[in-house]
């Protein structure tokens, strides 16, 4: 049986929900979905620099869950700086504090 999933908490709703490549029409791109819990994991760790227990600590995580986290936001949005994609914010198992 499959532990529930812990709802995460988010502090900040984006103001920005898509970023696309200069240039190039919406309909000619591919998108990449960052959940917004994973936005938040990346906003507390390389934004606002905070070690990995406290950003864990404020999301109401586990460590190695929000370890996940970062690296599963991070390989998204290199894919689409890299590959010329978009990116949507949206979704996730999170509730904003």
């Amino acid at each position: 049986m499959v532990r529930p999933h812990r709802c995460r908490r988010v502090n900040l709703e984006p103001n920005v929900t898509y970023f696309k490549p200069r240039g190039i029409p919406l309909v000619e791109l591919e998108e990449v979905i960052l959940q917004v819990d994973e936005f938040e994991a990346v906003r507390l760790k390389d934004l606002e620099g905070l070690e990995q227990e406290e950003c864990a600590k404020k999301m109401n995580i586990s460590q190695p869950t929000f370890h996940r986290l970062v690296l599963s936001a991070r390989k998204k949005i290199s894919d689409a700086i890299v590959n010329g994609k978009a990116i949507k914010i949206e979704g996730g198992n999170f509730k904003y504090r």
